[in-house]
């Protein structure tokens, strides 16, 4: 296989992501299969085909089941609301049609489970974006830990940090929504940082957690973007019905402790997305606002040179990076979506699965649940009861 037909649904905040990664693909990584830019999906027509003439896709359509009627659609990239993840890639499975969908997977555990049950039966290749995975330092995280240099590891503390909805004025869009979001900053923050975990550190077995909404009704959108939106000083209010905030303490398989905290409320923090993991030979900590340096310690440092050190994440023997700069040119946000498309178009090659995938999208949503379940029984949950 030498190139790939993808069909993508969304074409938002998502949208321009994964289309400036299949963008990107050919120039920097010649190797891997080419995609193929060939039909976007949205339901509002107009602002659709705008998105498809901005982006560079060739065709464009108002209703995502034209891609599954097209033999010559391989692929379908799923980065619409959540609330659509479902009926779109079980359709989409069904049809024959590798799938790459946005995280979290699905609304609930049961829709994801569902999901992976479709892709699984179909023999179609899966993959869930959790890009944050395919950030050169996080892997250099990954390496060390793997190859023992932090020793057993004792702690893994997250946070994802952010401020945009601090404004009680700020309107009511769809991530502020249950019935469309699933969830508020729980999903939307705390799924990233819970999936690092199962990849830096390992299965988590319990969890116990609390919530907070503190603003309870929103005036309704004019209009609304990815994590913008307007409305009138008049509008009409409704409900919020997801979090503001969600913390939760976790035990892990292996013994290893860890604690998240995910939060739209942290004033002064735009995205703030950061871990600390510490073991008995080492720690490291990584912050995405400078996501091209891990902090690295080793116990076995002497004396006179102990401390955490600054390394950059961007020389040749740092996973992706021989493929983009010269040694110390940092890269962005945008390049953890191409080096996850570089992933999952290898395992295409390579006949295999490609990782993170629905499996990895499924553990995910089960510890969400399980941290919900939490809240509301006021109490630890063991995660495998659900």
């Amino acid at each position: 296989m030498n190139e790939i037909n993808i069909g993508m649904v969304g074409y938002k905040f998502m949208g321009k992501a994964h289309s400036n990664a299949y963008r990107a693909l050919p120039m920097f990584f010649p190797e891997s299969i080419k995609p193929n830019m060939t039909m976007i999906c949205g339901r509002n027509e107009k602002a659709v085909a705008a998105a498809a003439q901005q982006f560079g896709w060739k065709e464009y359509s108002s209703d995502w089941k034209d891609l599954l009627s097209r033999d010559d659609i391989d692929l379908v990239d799923i980065n619409a609301p959540s609330n659509a993840h479902k009926d779109i890639a079980v359709a989409a499975a069904e049809a024959g049609k590798h799938l790459y969908c946005e995280k979290p997977l699905a609304l609930t555990l049961d829709d994801a489970r569902e999901m992976l049950e479709a892709a699984e039966k179909a023999g179609v290749k899966h993959m869930v974006g959790f890009n944050y995975r395919f950030t050169p330092a996080i892997m250099l995280a990954k390496k060390l830990i793997d190859e023992g240099r932090l020793g057993d590891i004792h702690h893994f503390r997250a946070w994802f940090l952010q401020d945009w909805i601090v404004d009680p004025n700020f309107p009511l869009v769809w991530r502020l929504q249950q019935e469309i979001a699933g969830s508020g900053s729980h999903g939307d923050l705390n799924a990233h940082l819970i999936d690092l975990a199962h990849y830096l550190v390992g299965d988590i077995s319990e969890v116990v957690g609390m919530s907070e909404t503190f603003i309870k009704e929103r005036p309704l959108p004019n209009e609304s973007g990815g994590l913008s939106a307007t409305s009138g000083h008049a509008a009409e209010k409704g409900p919020v019905t997801v979090d503001d905030a969600t913390l939760f303490l976790a035990r892990f398989a292996n013994g290893a402790l860890g604690s998240f905290e995910a939060t739209r409320f942290a004033t002064g923090h735009r995205s703030t997305n950061s871990f600390e993991i510490n073991g008995s030979k080492g720690s490291v900590i990584f912050d995405f606002e400078r996501m091209n340096e891990l902090q690295v310690y080793f116990t076995d440092d002497k004396d006179d040179v102990q401390g955490f050190r600054r390394v950059m994440a961007t020389d040749p023997p740092h996973a992706y990076s021989d493929a983009w700069w010269p040694a110390g040119h940092p890269l962005g946000y945008e390049h953890t979506f191409t080096h996850a498309f570089v992933e999952f178009l290898a395992a295409l090659q390579e006949d295999r699965q490609p990782v993170p995938n629905f499996s990895d999208g499924v553990k995910c949503q089960q510890v969400l649940e399980a941290v919900e379940l939490s809240v509301k029984e006021r109490k630890w949950i063991d995660v495998s009861s659900l």
